[in-house]
């Protein structure tokens, strides 16, 4: 079941230096901190945040110094296969049998609903960066889960937004026929009539989708102004480049990515892909620290990293913070202290995790590249907007979770 197990560097550097709060012990319940990283790692999500993350955890440890109250903290890592009984079936055995502190990645909506159920009901953190649905702090929504990098609500409020305001008025989606792909429909949906478009027609595709020449053809032939890809990854790679042969941009209609990654840009390459925009929760050549990271990132694992990827050296770093800021990794306190902090890194500037655990931070609407604008191969993004993070997400007022108190 699990592909494969990595022990945290430990550095020659303790905590030993550092003192603690006056009312903080350093207890550890098995004198470690594990973190599992559980992700799509051969599969259609692979390259967006798969092997990368498990890096970009590498890194997270590394630069704490590989301790945390002077215990090693460990990666454990697997392959859920974009199946929810896998990945539910691995969180159980992490928790039960290897004492998982915290789960993270779960880069499949479907998969991230289980984990994150069975996870709360053994007191367990997950720090989602990788699945999309707004179910998972909403109706689903758990006193141990976060969600960190973006959300189907945050991606729409950009991209939809800037489409119709621009005259894509009636839309078509093509749909990913699970939770992931219908939440951010039915978001983007929700944001083009309240701007007072309308939704002409909608197809579901299989995950993993080789051939969307049909689903195309009928997108075609609806009329609508704009073409919503509710999809990601190498569906949403296939869906382009298809649209391409088709010339459906070129006979006047547009096609919105709802949510893409870098990785899928330089797939595509700009000749594909320019013109294209999207919203996003990072762009790697934004400032001097995110160029640094980056580039760190970069020289292990051979490409620029995506926001789920940047978003999991995050989550990773802030988790570790709460637990040598209580002195323990007991959940409760955990979680509490993480509800408290302010969140700062190259990823992310004046975060706050909301009661419903829905991170609240900055996006940024991009736009892909001429080829004759970038500079490097991976200088693919032009930053168009930044989208406020109280525009972004659901706002505590208006939330369904049953963990906010609204009185």
């Amino acid at each position: 079941m699990l592909n494969h197990l990595i022990k945290g560097i430990v550095g020659a550097v303790g905590l030993a230096s550092v003192a603690l709060p006056m009312t903080a012990t350093a207890e550890l319940s098995d004198n470690k901190v594990k973190i599992g990283v559980l992700s799509d790692m051969s599969g259609v999500y692979k390259s967006l945040e798969g092997p990368g993350a498990v890096i970009a955890a590498e890194m997270a440890i590394e630069d704490f110094g590989g301790k945390v109250l002077d215990r090693p903290i460990e990666i454990i890592s697997a392959d859920h296969q974009n199946k929810p009984d896998i990945g539910a079936s691995t969180a159980r055995e992490w928790i039960d049998a290897e004492e998982v502190d915290m789960i993270t990645a779960l880069d499949n909506s479907s998969v991230a609903l289980s984990v994150q159920g069975l996870a709360a009901d053994k007191k367990i953190i997950t720090m989602n960066t990788g699945a999309g649905t707004t179910a998972l702090t909403e109706e689903q929504c758990s006193p141990y889960g976060i969600h960190y990098v973006y959300d189907t609500h945050a991606l729409p409020v950009g991209t939809a937004t800037a489409m119709v305001e621009n005259g894509g008025k009636k839309w078509y989606f093509i749909t990913a026929d699970y939770a992931f792909g219908h939440s951010l429909r039915d978001n983007t949906g929700d944001v083009v009539k309240s701007l007072g478009g309308e939704v002409v027609g909608n197809v579901n595709a299989p995950l993993s989708t080789n051939d969307f020449s049909s689903y195309l053809l009928q997108a075609q032939a609806s009329g609508a102004d704009v073409i919503g890809l509710a999809n990601a990854g190498q569906d949403t790679v296939n869906a382009i480049k298809q649209a391409n042969q088709f010339r459906i941009v070129q006979g006047g209609q547009k096609l919105a990515g709802m949510l893409v990654f870098l990785t899928d840009v330089h797939s595509m390459g700009l000749d594909i892909a320019q013109g294209l925009q999207f919203t996003t929760a990072f762009v790697w050549n934004r400032n001097d620290e995110t160029i640094e990271w980056s580039n760190r990132f970069n020289e292990r694992h051979g490409a620029m990293p995506t926001m789920v990827q940047a978003g999991v050296y995050s989550a990773v770093t802030h988790y570790l913070e709460a637990v040598k800021a209580v002195g323990s990794d007991e959940s409760d306190a955990v979680r509490k202290q993480l509800g408290e902090m302010e969140l700062n890194d190259f990823f992310v500037k004046n975060g706050k995790i909301a009661a419903n655990g829905s991170m609240l931070h900055d996006m940024y609407l991009v736009e892909v590249k001429k080829p004759e604008e970038s500079e490097s191969e991976w200088d693919l993004l032009r930053v168009v907007s930044k989208i406020p993070a109280e525009t972004a997400f659901i706002s505590m007022d208006k939330t369904a979770c049953s963990l906010v108190n609204k009185s």
